[in-house]
């Protein structure tokens, strides 16, 4: 069974799932930990894999944030290794590959959430700062992914799940230049590598969030929106067509969907869970 949610509050099972839909699959989670108090996207759905029979290797470049989701993941009776890696560095996202390959015996699902965001448009984001996110939000797609799909080959097949954004198609109300570039960037390339890897037994999709209340938003977000963290989580609920921001446990259910055999005929598409909130023309 889906976590499931209701009044936009999460009710997620705190136990093992009997036969779940991801049982005995291997996963490595990129981005597992979360930036703050609460539940992250990577956090929710390294934990949601679990929780539906997965063997998780949980990748963060906080160890701390991912020994927590570690610590979760056992608590519930789940299988996890936490690691350690800056995926900005090529040599890094290498070695992390390998190392969650040797511990899980192989990956059968790659699941690329890690981001960061910056406000401003190109005047007021410095060439540095483009560079940074870029490389950050989309190069560490394109070296995980170059990585994985050697050892996906060997193995006959695999799957591949990228966070991307409803920014990267919508304007959200404010600047957000190298954030949506690099989230738009994400799209494409899951469809090319879609269509490139379809014949390998590899399908690869891409998950648009909308509006998503998780500790990322935070501390980037609130000077967008005046300065008051309270004005911002208002606002954002108003923009929603639902009246409230999506979390991560919906995202996380999105990404269960796509790694488990209920979407083994769904290969590059781009899902999005926002709410109804890019069938707006206007997000203010």
């Amino acid at each position: 069974m889906l976590i499931e949610t209701l009044g936009g509050a999460p009710r997620h099972a705190g136990a093992l799932a009997a036969g779940g839909l991801l049982a005995g699959r291997r996963v490595l989670v990129v981005g597992a930990g979360a930036c703050g108090d609460g539940w992250g996207n990577g956090k929710a759905a390294a934990v949601a894999y679990a929780r539906q029979g997965a063997r998780v290797v949980a990748v963060d470049r906080d160890l701390a944030a991912a020994r927590e989701t570690q610590a979760l993941i056992r608590e519930s009776g789940g299988e996890c290794e936490a690691l350690e890696a800056d995926v900005g560095q090529a040599a890094e996202v290498a070695a992390m590959i390998e190392r969650a390959a040797a511990v899980l015996g192989g990956i059968d699902v790659l699941h690329n959430n890690v981001g960061m965001a910056i406000t401003g448009g190109p005047e007021e984001t410095s060439e540095a700062a483009w560079e940074q996110v870029l490389r950050i939000n989309q190069t560490s797609v394109f070296l995980s992914c170059k990585h994985v799909l050697p050892i996906m080959r060997r193995q006959g097949g695999g799957c591949i799940v990228n966070i991307s954004s409803i920014a990267a198609v919508r304007w959200i109300g404010f600047a957000y230049s190298a954030y949506t570039a690099s989230k738009a960037a994400i799209i494409a390339f899951t469809e090319n590598l879609a269509a490139q890897c379809a014949a390998d037994g590899i399908r690869a999709n891409c998950i648009l969030p909308g509006l998503m209340d998780t500790p990322m938003i935070h501390a980037p977000l609130t000077a967008a929106y005046g300065g008051d963290t309270a004005a911002m989580l208002e606002a954002r609920h108003r923009q929603c067509p639902t009246g409230f921001m999506g979390d991560a446990w919906d995202v996380a259910n999105a990404s269960l969907f796509l790694a488990s055999d209920m979407a083994r005929y769904i290969t590059g598409v781009s899902l999005r869970v926002d709410g109804g909130l890019s069938l707006r023309a206007a997000t203010g």
